[in-house]
């Protein structure tokens, strides 16, 4: 089943991978970004950067803020199993009490 999931993962990564490399290839021109919604001949912050930069680091933006978004979701869940984490353990620890009570009552001599 590892080994499976090795292949499949491989199978989907290398294609990925080489997209990004030939995408990258191909957009290599520098273009000018600008982030001065209200002057468009001389913006006030604009970077001149190549084209797959840009569309390489706003990938990555969405995916970071897609995982914090993900991450925030499942808060819930999480707190859920720490709850059910320690009820387990108080569970377990109130079981070896009475296992260790009644081994030390079945040991104590009857009159």
């Amino acid at each position: 089943m590892a080994n499976a999931r090795k292949l499949l993962k491989f199978a989907v990564l290398l294609p990925a991978a080489a997209a990004m490399i030939l995408f990258s290839i191909a957009n290599r021109a520098p273009v000018t970004l600008s982030l001065d919604p209200f002057n468009r001949e001389t913006p006030a912050i604009s970077f001149t950067l190549p084209l797959y930069l840009i569309v390489l680091a706003a990938i990555g933006v969405g995916v970071l803020a897609g995982g914090v978004g993900a991450w925030f979701a499942q808060g819930r869940h999480r707190k859920g199993e720490r709850t059910w984490r320690r009820e387990a353990q108080t569970a377990r620890a109130d079981a070896e009490r009475l296992r260790v009570s009644l081994s030390s009552q079945a040991s104590l001599p009857r009159s």
